[in-house]
Formats: C-alpha cells, structure tokens, sequence
C-alpha cells in the first residue's frame, strides 16, 4: 500500500475532496443572487439528503453548479429555476441522486429481512 492510499484510507477520497474544493470555488464566483440561492439550497440537500456516498454528493453538487452558472450567463431570475416552491424544487433536483441516500441502504436492508421472514415461514 502506498502513501496515498493509506491517506485514502484515512481520510477518503482526494478526488471527491479536490472536486468539492472546485464545486466550492465555482459556486464563489457566482453573481450574488445566483450564489446565495446555490448556497441556500445546497444546504438543504446536505440535510434532508442524507447522501452518504461522497462521489454521489459532489456530482449532485457539481450539477447544480453547472445549472446555477449557466442560468447566471444566460440571465435567468433566480425564481425562474427553483419556481415558486424551492422546497419541491430540492427535492425534486435530488431524485435524481437518491442512489446515494443513507436510506436506500435501509430499504433494501428492510425488504430483505422481510424477504427472508416470509421464507422462514414456507
């Protein structure tokens, strides 16, 4: 095992970590308006998300970069993008990425425990 594997090991992925410097980096430079509502709602997707697969979160993050930066260029207004409802527009933007939240790994515990009870009784 070489040196930067052992670093892996410890302290994950570096290029989840390099990509999140860059996604944070982007989203900086944004004109404010733009900024603060990527801000805003890359917040709550840290908390309702519950995306525990660090390359799932940084492709989400990078996306919504991406989406915030091109709607900054062609001037579209903030509420344009998320609508009038930014809380469905969060959680519809994370559908897209629930392969990552801690709890699919949950349903699939739960339909596989409840599997495994219904063969138990044939």
């Amino acid at each position: 095992m070489n040196i930067n594997e052992l670093l892996e090991k410890v302290v994950g992925d570096l290029g989840d970590k390099r990509r999140w410097r860059a996604y944070k980096a982007r989203v900086a430079a944004l004109p404010e308006p733009y900024r603060r509502a990527t801000e805003a709602i890359e917040r709550y997707l840290t908390y309702y998300g519950s995306i525990v697969k660090g390359d799932v979160i940084v492709t989400m993050a990078d996306d919504l970069a991406d989406l915030f930066e091109q709607a900054a260029a062609d001037g579209t207004p903030v509420r344009t993008i998320v609508g009038e409802d930014p809380v469905a527009f969060a959680e519809d933007f994370l559908r897209t990425y629930a392969d990552g939240q801690w709890v699919n790994k949950e349903r699939r515990r739960l339909i596989e425990a409840i599997d495994a009870a219904e063969k138990s009784q044939s």
